[in-house]
């Protein structure tokens, strides 16, 4: 039996994070938080327009998080950011999103949008 590979684990699980089903309009998305901050600092997603997987920086956010709502998240969204990468298939953006992570010491946060919630 092979040994565990979590550099292998984590990416499979990143990647399987990021997809698009056209069926029920969903698409999920990954982003890196910053703890100390408490910022998104790196979103990634499918991009169903041009059949790429797309990283982006984040270059501003919104106000902090008040956690008055079911809603809120506990640390404050990108509202605008740079295109950091863009890749071909899922594993090759989630490769990324891990070696972020690891340069920058930052947390996962998966997310699960219906389509039209974020246009």
């Amino acid at each position: 039996m092979p040994t565990f590979d979590p550099d292998n684990f984590t990416t499979r699980l990143l990647a399987e994070s990021l997809f698009y089903d056209i069926e029920y309009g969903l698409v999920g998305s990954v982003s890196l938080i910053d703890s100390e901050t408490e910022r998104e600092l790196y979103l990634a997603s499918f991009m169903p327009d041009d059949g790429t997987y797309l990283v982006e920086a984040a270059t501003a956010w919104e106000d902090e998080p008040t956690l008055e709502e079911d809603t809120d998240v506990a640390y404050a969204l990108a509202v605008d950011s740079d295109v950091y990468g863009r890749y071909e298939v899922p594993e090759a953006a989630a490769q990324e999103l891990l070696e972020l992570a690891r340069e920058h010491d930052l947390l996962p946060s998966v997310t699960i949008l219906f389509e039209d919630e974020e246009m």
